[in-house]
């Protein structure tokens, strides 16, 4: 379960009389005293608190009952690590070298027993049916064969997980061998999907498989553009339930990942035209698309780590037009794009149009090195695709654009350096 990811933090709440608690230690090679705490709700991370070093380590107590996924950021090496808590006390080493985590000890049962689990699961889908094609270059009374088909039987099982003493590892467990895990022959039915959402527990929304479930989901058909099977999955949820909710935000959410615009916008919709009550991630999913319409009024920012500027925000900026565009110095396509822009900088300053661009790196000498050669302002919160920009401007992909008016109204959302130049007359 040693996975590392980038990921930020937005905002901190405090909590008493934990339910159960979470403790990491690190070495002293980690820098920094910052450390982001979170839980899971489906594909979204939910910042849980904010806690500063104390010696080395970080504890977090929870106040509630909480089976799941669970992650540590640390800004200071933009690293983070995954674990899970069975509202159960949870007990992590963890070892740094040159500013990456390096190695993880798990003092707690859950956590050992859960990387083990996600190491097996790894080596099945991966390696076992590297192991089944190689079965047919050795005779079957060799050494290496006997050895192989040895290994495969290994690998064909499954560990066993008392669900009594460990209920999320072992719902994990059957749920992603089931309806994750690719086995021939063992490829479930959209019936099935559908059958399992609507009879599932809570574990679903923080056990990371809703969102590739739902992937499965729309794949077992050559049309991913059945709008006839999402409505019957949506029926059978039931979007005026919390669950059907989720799946719904998770449905606009792979759309709009996707580009599919016709069917984000027919499921966005739907979502708002609903009469009950909303949960928050769905309120949230309709309120991220909403902040970024034609007309709507583009939110305030701050610029964190400006380059090109001394201006405190966004709305500090006055010109008559803004371009603005997400972009990281890894981003091959905003490589291209981008320099586009520089030969007609200045006659776009002369017109009162300026360029705010704001990046989703996460080193910042490379954010740096690439922002301080574009002439115009650039801004990063140095926090790669957890920053605040993902959800505030539900952004998905880079570069991606905007062109504001005097009064930070989105007028334009082009899609590439040739559309914005169309839109403002540079060619």
């Amino acid at each position: 379960m040693k996975k590392i990811f980038l990921i930020a933090g937005v905002s901190c709440m405090a909590f008493v009389h934990a339910q159960f608690k979470v403790q990491m230690t690190a070495d002293g090679n980690l820098k920094g005293d910052e450390a982001y705490f979170y839980k899971l709700d489906g594909s979204k991370d939910i910042l849980i608190s904010k806690e500063n070093r104390k010696g080395n380590s970080w504890t977090v107590k929870y106040p509630e009952n909480y089976m799941g996924m669970m992650k540590i950021y640390f800004p200071s090496i933009n690293s983070s690590l995954n674990f899970i808590s069975e509202n159960k006390d949870v007990d992590i080493d963890i070892k740094v070298k040159n500013d990456k985590i390096d190695d993880v000890v798990y003092h707690d049962e859950a956590n050992r027993l859960m990387n083990e689990v996600q190491d097996y699961d790894s080596k099945k889908e991966y390696i076992l049916p590297a192991l089944y094609q190689m079965t047919d270059y050795y005779k079957p009374s060799s050494e290496f064969y006997q050895a192989l088909n040895k290994e495969i039987g290994r690998l064909s099982g499954d560990i066993t997980v008392n669900a009594s003493q460990h209920p999320f590892i072992a719902y994990y467990q059957e749920v992603y061998s089931r309806y994750v895990q690719k086995q021939p022959g063992s490829t479930p039915t959209q019936d099935d999907i559908i059958s399992f959402f609507v009879n599932t527990n809570d574990m679903l929304e923080t056990s990371s498989l809703l969102r590739p479930i739902l992937m499965n989901f729309l794949n077992t058909k050559s049309n991913v553009n059945n709008t006839a099977s999402i409505d019957k999955l949506l029926s059978a949820v039931n979007v005026e339930t919390s669950r059907g909710q989720n799946i719904l935000s998770e449905m606009i959410g792979i759309f709009d990942t996707y580009s599919m615009t016709d069917l984000k916008n027919r499921y966005l919709n739907q979502a708002k035209s609903l009469k009950c009550t909303i949960n928050d991630r769905l309120r949230n999913t309709i309120s991220s698309n909403d902040n970024v319409n034609i007309g709507a009024v583009f939110a305030n920012a701050d610029l964190a780590h400006p380059v090109h500027t001394k201006a405190k925000t966004l709305y500090d900026i006055k010109a008559d037009r803004k371009i603005i565009v997400f972009w990281s110095s890894t981003c091959s396509h905003c490589e291209k794009e981008l320099p586009q822009f520089i030969p007609y900088y200045q006659q776009l300053k002369k017109d009162n149009v300026d360029i705010i661009a704001f990046s989703l790196d996460s080193n910042e000498a490379e954010y740096r090195a690439k922002a301080e050669n574009y002439p115009w302002i650039s801004a990063s919160e140095l926090r790669g695709w957890y920053s605040s920009y993902s959800d505030q401007y539900n952004v998905h992909a880079t570069p991606t654009y905007f062109i504001l008016d005097r009064n930070n109204k989105i007028i334009a959302k082009p899609d590439h350096f040739n559309d914005v130049a169309e839109f403002l007359g540079l060619k």
